[in-house]
């Protein structure tokens, strides 16, 4: 059984058409990067396996199951714009995940719990490399550092997937370089499952073992939002020779109706 398939999937909003007809599966580890257009329904994909958003049509199943209507701790997610809470250090932002948890369950977090809970978000934080500012806060790290802690955060539960929009977007190229290496550590050490929405196709293709283009395929001039984007392409990537599949995509013309200036 797949970790997760699609048949038919649709998105609407009202009579907004945003995403139609997406079928698909997907194995366990694998690293799937999303490219496509501004608007063209990434993200609102990416909130659909979050649980935050719910389908219109069709099926969405996580292990054969429909994927819950909220987030869960099996699936850890990663904004561009850095989602961490600026009141809480390093060590506090990535406890509060599991925190958050104990006191579901228990009431309260206290006790054997709380010393559980500082145990595995040092583990988290030294995994990022960030075991150097457990008491800093946001505002006293850089961006990169910020993201890296936004990682640990999303990894505090032990997702089963993880969820990247656009994560390395803001950042520096050298930071950007050093940040790949860092996903790609984790994703294999970890064994994550992995979606990241990215508008660098040299970076989709760097890091991905899997390309799906989001396009629309149908267009009426007359009511432009009657028809939404579907996965247009779906490219296998060898990460032996990253270089070398970008180009054969390229030369078949599967993405020729993207640059990375579409995608700005």
């Amino acid at each position: 059984m797949s970790l997760l398939s699609a048949k038919r999937l649709e998105k609407h909003y009202g009579h907004h058409v945003v995403l139609e007809n997406l079928n698909f599966s997907v194995e366990p580890g694998e690293f799937v990067t999303l490219v496509g257009a501004s608007g063209c329904g990434k993200t609102t994909f990416l909130k659909m396996l979050l649980g935050t958003e719910n389908l219109s049509k069709g099926s969405l199943l996580l292990d054969g199951q429909p994927i819950p209507n909220e987030p869960g701790p099996d699936r850890g997610v990663v904004f561009q714009k850095y989602s961490v809470f600026p009141h809480l250090t390093v060590l506090g932002n990535v406890m509060i995940a599991e925190e958050l948890n104990s006191a579901k369950l228990l009431g309260k977090s206290f006790g054997a719990a709380k010393r559980r809970a500082i145990d595995n978000a040092r583990a988290r934080i030294d995994e990022v490399g960030l075991g150097h500012a457990l008491h800093k806060y946001p505002h006293e790290l850089s961006g990169g550092m910020q993201q890296r802690l936004a990682i640990a955060q999303a990894l505090m539960m032990r997702p089963r997937m993880l969820l990247l929009d656009e994560p390395f977007g803001a950042l520096d190229p050298g930071i950007r370089q050093d940040m790949h290496g860092l996903i790609a550590r984790l994703w294999q050490e970890q064994q994550l499952t992995i979606f990241m929405i990215t508008h660098d196709l040299k970076e989709a293709f760097a890091l991905g073992t899997r390309l799906w283009v989001f396009d629309k395929t149908r267009h009426d001039p007359q009511a432009p939002e009657a028809y939404g984007a579907t996965i247009t392409y779906d490219l296998p990537i060898s990460q032996d020779q990253p270089s070398a599949a970008f180009k054969e995509a390229l030369h078949h013309g599967c993405l020729q109706t993207f640059t990375e200036e579409t995608f700005s």
